[in-house]
């Protein structure tokens, strides 16, 4: 009886969300250190996990304070991306009109490298957090639109003739109706949206910064401190892994009724 309920506990511990991930980057740092110490790859080159360790151990500290702006400027252009992207999506989802003039250059602007312009925003702006801010609402205010578009395009237009037909005004319908059909996809959009702004904030810091992640790695570009650069990458992960942690946890708050999560309890039962 004992054995079995150690049985029971390992496998919903191996079961555990965290722990299959968690399991394959051991493998993955297993098989990084075994390739460098098989072909001799140069320090210069690829740097040891040890050493990345080391530089995380060692300088935490600092990393973390330079963890702060990049933080603040992904954030403050994700919220922009859903403030604007989802008012946008009902506007291109709504109407025809709208939907003929704006997507199409929305589609365009995807095509133009952010990296391009983001000087012009350091031109424009200065050197503060408006560029950095700008760098991560664009990038991640495009997966926002489509991913709302299709979610609000995608209501059975049975259902809102029917909350019409009971006498709902335009906005009772879109509340009972229009909004949750989309939450779905909105909320898919805003997990994409998330990890891209982070990049968008790395980006703006890229071109013009004297704090944040991307600076880290600028510098260490310029002097060959590539286990200073992995660490800031290895950051740069954890903080796109935790902010769309967040969306997710806030998605299943919002949407505890939508057939995801219900095939997720069933597995887990």
């Amino acid at each position: 009886m004992a054995e079995a309920r150690g049985q029971n506990a390992v496998t919903k511990a191996l079961n555990a969300a965290w722990v299959r991930p968690f399991l394959f980057l051991i493998v993955i740092v297993v098989a990084w250190d075994l390739s460098i110490r098989l072909f001799h790859i140069p320090a210069y080159q690829i740097p040891a996990p040890g050493d990345v360790v080391a530089v995380l151990l060692s300088d935490w500290p600092e990393l973390l304070r330079q963890a702060w702006p990049t933080t603040y400027a992904t954030v403050c252009g994700f919220v922009l991306s859903a403030l604007f992207g989802v008012p946008v999506a009902m506007l291109i989802a709504g109407s025809k009109t709208v939907e003929s003039y704006v997507y199409p250059l929305l589609v365009f602007s995807q095509s133009v490298p952010k990296i391009a312009i983001a000087p012009l925003f350091v031109v424009w702006f200065g050197f503060g957090i408006v560029p950095k801010v700008i760098s991560a609402f664009l990038l991640g205010f495009f997966p926002v639109v489509v991913s709302a578009v299709q979610g609000f395009k995608s209501v059975d237009p049975d259902m809102v003739d029917l909350a019409r037909a009971m006498q709902g005004s335009r906005f009772q319908v879109f509340r009972a109706v229009n909004l949750p059909h989309a939450l779905p996809a909105i909320f898919s959009g805003l997990k994409v949206s998330v990890t891209l702004a982070v990049v968008g904030a790395v980006v703006g810091e890229f071109v013009g910064s004297n704090s944040g992640i991307g600076y880290v790695m600028q510098r260490s570009i310029g002097t060959f401190d590539l286990p200073t650069m992995f660490a800031a990458l290895v950051i740069l992960a954890l903080l796109g892994v935790v902010l769309f942690w967040l969306v997710d946890r806030i998605e299943r708050l919002v949407l505890p009724w939508h057939v995801s999560q219900r095939e997720e309890i069933i597995f887990a039962s």
